[in-house]
């Protein structure tokens, strides 16, 4: 496996910020690139921001790697060892700036995108060495919530995925690996289904948007965080596993999924969705409500490794 000490850092937004403050903590010096206006200040001012929010685990480490910006992409990347890019989520831009990337790094560093949904093997068509572009999704904030779906398209080397995976554990992210790829991955999509369901009990009055919210972080939410859907459903079957899950609860499923909601985020649902959720939070700001969530997940976080240890 290659050594990787630097790491070139492409797109500096909230998820962009967040990894280069996770690579920082793992002692990796990092160079950012941003073409935005106030780019370069806008980074500095959330990876101090964020440092304190870091689990306590990686704060425990004490290591902090250099932290260097520059405006041009192709200096940014001269040096890398790999590459996290986070740029706006286009296809045809997409494409122009992962030809660009590998253009500017040797061929065998790994160029990993955050993309949420845009596919690796579009995003790989127009490089010299689309073998080393891969897919390497965080979910927010990548310093905290350890989940990275890894994924090639149909170039990519079965090396660099495995390349890949060990650079992410090693800075103790989860990675969960795509046997192929499909739009929005694995937690969007799940994510997806739970929205949608949220917003048809909203629209169909059965609650308010904080109580539904409630019923999940209150309720299957607790579980979540430690175990799956599946595994969930297979402690419900009790000594009989899944196949007593489906003894007890296949017809209550089936009742349920034939009266799942099937809405469509038209512009009047939107309308309707946000200022339901607007009134729900009113009175607290967003910042607020982001420390409340960090602090939270560390929380969570540090039972979570204290059981791993145990």
């Amino acid at each position: 496996m290659q050594e990787i000490g630097n790491v070139t850092v492409v797109g500096t937004g909230t998820i962009g910020a967040s990894w280069t403050c996770l690579f920082l903590a793992h002692g990796h010096d990092v160079v950012a690139t941003d073409i935005r206006p106030g780019a370069r200040p806008d980074l500095f001012d959330a990876v101090e921001r964020f440092w304190p929010s870091l689990p306590e685990a990686v704060l425990a480490l004490g290591k902090r790697g250099k932290l260097e910006f520059s405006d041009d992409l192709e200096r940014a990347c001269q040096n890398a060892d790999f590459v996290q890019e986070n740029a706006i989520e286009r296809v045809d831009a997409k494409i122009e700036l992962m030809r660009r990337i590998d253009a500017a790094t040797r061929p065998d560093v790994v160029i990993a995108s955050s993309s949420s949904a845009i596919s690796v093997t579009d995003m790989q068509s127009a490089c010299a060495h689309p073998e080393r572009v891969i897919l390497g999704h965080p979910f927010n904030p990548p310093h905290l919530v350890p989940l990275v779906e890894i994924a090639g398209g149909e170039q990519t080397a079965e090396t660099v995925l495995v390349q890949a995976e060990k650079f992410y554990a090693g800075i103790g992210k989860v990675p969960v690996r795509l046997n192929h790829e499909i739009y929005g991955h694995i937690a969007n999509r799940m994510q997806a289904a739970i929205f949608r369901e949220a917003i048809h009990l909203l629209e169909s009055g059965v609650a308010s948007a904080e109580d539904i919210d409630r019923a999940v972080s209150e309720g299957p939410g607790a579980r979540w965080a430690l175990m799956g859907p599946f595994l969930t459903y297979r402690l419900a079957g009790g000594e009989k596993g899944m196949p007593g899950f489906w003894d007890m609860f296949a017809g209550m499923q089936e009742k349920l999924w034939a009266d799942l909601g099937t809405p469509m985020p038209d512009k009047e649902l939107q309308i309707r969705v946000s200022e339901a959720v607007e009134k729900s939070y009113a009175g607290r700001s967003t910042q607020d409500l982001i420390r409340e969530r960090d602090t939270r997940l560390r929380q969570v976080l540090a039972i979570k490794a204290r059981r791993n240890e145990g």
